[in-house]
């Protein structure tokens, strides 16, 4: 295995991280300073001499309008609208949907957190514009065909008429939208409330908050840190 592949798989740093260490000198194979492409085996002794880096993550109330990648003319994305400075958003959510999505320095959570293998918990509250039908909680929780694919069953909670709790374990893009157009109807509101165990909690539009202690604890042991 390649020894920035190795350092990522012990959950040490990203592969681009690591080849920054290797190329400093900072990474040891069997008392040797490592060279970028060296291979490794279990047996090896790999040391990485630096004092780790203190990752910071938090959790943001993304208000309508605000892109979270990629803005194009004058729109405005997420790190032009917070304060923070160093950190990127996990995962996406569109422009005219809200609430919660991750900020951090910590490229390793990337991966863990937006692969659908790992299904890892998300939970939205919709608003839509047609009085949903009896049927509705059934067809939805089962999986919605959508442009040749089936989503994986979900959980749906009624709220009222038109409105309803959906928790997913994968995260297509614009899936929501999609599975109710594809049943007819149409998204009036869209807001995530839920990432794993990390709750929107009373942000409002715009806010953000440090996670720490218990709630970071359980949030990275989930992930596999």
């Amino acid at each position: 295995m390649r020894i920035n592949k190795y350092l990522a798989h012990k959950n040490l740093c990203t592969r681009r991280e690591a080849d920054v260490f290797i190329a400093a000198g900072k990474v040891f194979i069997n008392g040797r300073k490592a060279r970028l492409g060296d291979q490794v085996a279990e047996t090896d002794k790999v040391e990485v001499r630096f004092r780790a880096k203190q990752q910071r993550y938090f959790a943001y109330n993304k208000p309508r309008g605000i892109i979270t990648h990629s803005p194009q003319g004058d729109e405005k994305e997420i790190r032009q609208a917070t304060s923070l400075k160093d950190v990127f958003p996990v995962g996406r959510l569109d422009k005219d949907s809200h609430g919660l999505i991750i900020l951090t320095d910590d490229g390793r959570i990337t991966d863990k957190l937006l692969n659908p293998d790992y299904e890892h918990e998300k939970e939205y509250i919709v608003t839509v514009k047609e009085v949903l039908a009896s049927n509705f909680k059934q067809r939805m929780e089962k999986g919605v065909y959508i442009e040749g694919y089936t989503t994986k069953p979900c959980v749906i909670k009624i709220m009222s008429e038109k409105k309803f709790s959906i928790t997913l374990t994968e995260g297509k893009k614009h899936q929501i939208r999609r599975m109710c157009a594809a049943l007819g109807y149409v998204t009036a509101d869209l807001e995530r409330t839920r990432i794993m165990n990390i709750k929107l909690a009373g942000l409002r539009p715009g806010e953000h908050r440090a996670l720490k202690d218990k709630e970071l604890q359980e949030f990275l042991k989930a992930l596999g840190f």
